[in-house]
This record gives structure tokens, C-alpha cells and sequence, in this order.
């Protein structure tokens, strides 16, 4: 008799550990009614209020599909722009919910700051734009100059262990917020200013004359952005982690916001896992099963996305290069929703 009833015990508590707790910042947003993202000050393509104060991008777009995972309606979340140097105070109090906006993924960042990478939505390098006139072709040419970049970023730091390892000397010019270090660019405060690639590029579309200035071609760093979360829930941070995921995953399946009806009807296990014709995956989130379908019809897969913000549908013309599928040469590569 004793025997049956350890086994008994011993079931239930291996039934136990499939059974989603739910997390405190999951209660607050199911119970508040939105997700609330940090995103950028204003970086074109990625986070930027429009002419009508809506924000638009490739980081909103991720806000959109944590909401649309979370609520089955993309259009339940609202931003919080921040500086470099506010973001990670915010997320640490609470103010947010994630962190959206571009951000490196680091050790240090996820050691001792009590928050978590949830995965890569970006990848880019660190580089410097200057203007032609200064008939610069190379960032080794640059030496005594003075280079603009903001505090607290991993920019500075890679900024200082380039120029240092190139034996090159050059004069920081500190300043915090975007909108202020570009102008003092552009008002010639400094001979350069570095940032992510990405960044320099959607920056440089919004000057009067973008064809005056360019960008070299070193690449000072790796530079993985993606969302972060606080430390000490885990089902938020799957939320934010699988949300991306589904994302990318949906792109390589072939599922687009067009086709989506009706790839529900597709015999392909691994797209019926994803759009929840197969149940399971959004029970062990603890979400609706469409969750991810809900993605994809609201808002595109990461490619349409892609397109849309910062790729050839867009202003900027970024090539996806790193950012391509990794069937396609890319490192785009989502884990499996199974």
C-alpha cells in the first residue's frame, strides 16, 4: 500500500513541474492590460514616433509581438523612450516591462545588473561615420581626432579598446542623449561619431544631405541587440524569448501575415506547432494556443518586418546580411517551437 502511494506522490509532482507558475511581471501585465517597452529616443527604422506620434520600427515591432503573444491584440502596448544610460534603471524598477530597445547582449549586463538577455534581434558591429570632406577612407587615419559617443554604452567602452589596440590616439566627446551627440556632429564639434552600423546608417538618412558623409568600413566590435527582462521570471522571460523566436521561426517556415489562414491547414508538424493548429505549445507558456499566428497575421514574420523597417521596403535599404535566415547565409537561427 505504501508503495502505491509514493508513486502516487511522485506522479503528481512530475505532473507538477509542466504546470506554468506564473511570474510577477506576467500577473502585472495580464492585470494592467499592456506590455510597456523601453525602446530608443528616437532611432529610425528600429523605434521612432511618425508624423501622428505613433512608434514604428523593428524594436516596436518585437513590443508589438510580446503584446500580440500576451493579449492576442498587437496594438496593447506602450513605449517608454530612454536614454542609454536610463535604460537598464528602468527596467531594474519596474517602470517597464522589457527592455526593446537596441541593446547589447553582454556578460556583465546579464551578471550584475540582475537582468537577462532574452535573445538577439539584430546583429551588428560598431562603427564611425565622418564626413567626406575630411577625405577620410579609414578609421586608422584617425588619429588626434575628436569622435562624439554616448555615456554609458558599450560604444565607449569598444571605442577606447580599438583606438587603444590600433595604437591610435583620439578625443572622446561624451554626450548623453542621441539627439544632442548627432547635431554636435553635424555642427562639427567633432570629426566623427561612432555608434552600431545600423544606427550610424538610420542616422545618416535623416540628414539634409546624407550623401556628405560616410561610413567606414571597420567594424570595432560585435554588437548582438536584443530584449532584456529582470532577473527572477521565468515566464516572462520565455514569453519575451519564445515571442522572438516564433518570430523568426514563422520566416523560415515560409508563414506570412498573407498566408496564414491557410498554412493553419498545413501537414507540416513543425507549422502546426507554431500556429497552434497542434495544441500544447501556448499551454506551456501559459497564453492562447494562436499565440503565435496571432504574430504573423497582425504583424508579419521577422522577414516582413525586416523588410518594412530597416531593409529594402524602407528608407534605410540595410541589407540583411547577418540578419538573413541561416538557410540563406545568414545567422537568423530560432529554436524550435516543439
Amino acid at each position: 500500500m505504501k508503495v502505491f502511494k509514493l508513486a502516487a506522490v511522485v506522479a503528481l509532482l512530475v505532473a507538477g513541474t509542466s504546470v506554468v507558475q506564473a511570474g510577477a511581471t506576467f500577473e502585472s501585465v495580464k492585470k494592467k492590460g499592456f506590455v510597456q517597452c523601453g525602446v530608443s529616443t528616437g532611432v529610425a527604422g528600429f523605434s521612432a514616433a511618425d508624423s501622428k506620434g505613433e512608434w514604428k520600427g523593428l524594436d516596436i515591432d518585437l513590443c508589438r509581438s510580446i503584446a500580440a503573444t500576451m493579449f492576442n491584440d498587437a496594438s496593447k502596448f506602450k513605449v517608454t523612450p530612454l536614454t542609454a544610460q536610463q535604460r537598464f534603471t528602468a527596467l531594474q524598477s519596474g517602470e517597464i516591462d522589457v527592455l526593446t530597445r537596441n541593446t547589447t547582449q553582454t556578460l556583465t549586463r546579464d551578471a550584475t545588473l540582475g537582468l537577462l538577455g532574452a535573445g538577439v534581434l539584430y546583429y551588428d558591429s560598431q562603427g564611425v561615420i565622418v564626413k567626406k570632406s575630411l577625405n577620410v577612407k579609414s578609421a586608422k587615419e584617425l588619429g588626434g581626432a575628436t569622435v562624439c559617443v554616448q555615456p554609458g554604452t558599450t560604444t565607449e567602452l569598444n571605442l577606447a579598446d580599438w583606438f587603444r589596440a590600433n595604437k591610435i590616439d583620439f578625443k572622446p566627446v561624451v554626450i548623453e542623449k542621441l539627439e544632442e551627440v548627432v547635431n554636435a556632429f553635424v555642427a562639427g564639434r567633432c570629426d566623427a561619431y561612432t555608434t552600431d552600423k545600423s544606427g550610424l546608417a538610420s542616422t545618416r538618412s535623416t540628414f539634409p544631405n546624407p550623401d556628405d558623409y560616410v561610413i567606414l568600413p571597420e567594424d570595432f566590435s560585435k554588437e548582438p541587440l536584443g530584449p532584456m527582462v529582470r532577473q527572477g521570471d521565468e515566464q516572462w522571460f520565455n514569453i519575451v524569448r519564445w515571442s522572438l523566436n516564433a518570430w523568426v521561426e514563422a520566416e523560415e517556415y515560409g508563414i506570412t501575415s498573407a498566408n496564414a489562414d491557410d498554412m493553419l491547414k498545413s501537414t507540416n508538424p513543425n507549422v502546426q506547432r507554431i500556429l497552434g493548429a497542434t495544441p500544447g505549445m501556448g499551454k506551456n507558456l501559459g497564453v492562447d494556443e494562436k499565440w503565435a499566428y496571432t504574430i504573423v497575421k497582425q504583424i508579419g514574420n521577422y522577414g516582413e518586418s525586416f523588410d518594412r523597417t530597416v531593409g529594402a521596403g524602407s528608407p534605410l535599404k540595410l541589407p540583411r546580411g547577418l540578419n538573413q535566415q541561416w538557410t540563406k547565409g545568414g545567422v537568423m537561427y530560432a529554436w524550435p517551437i516543439r
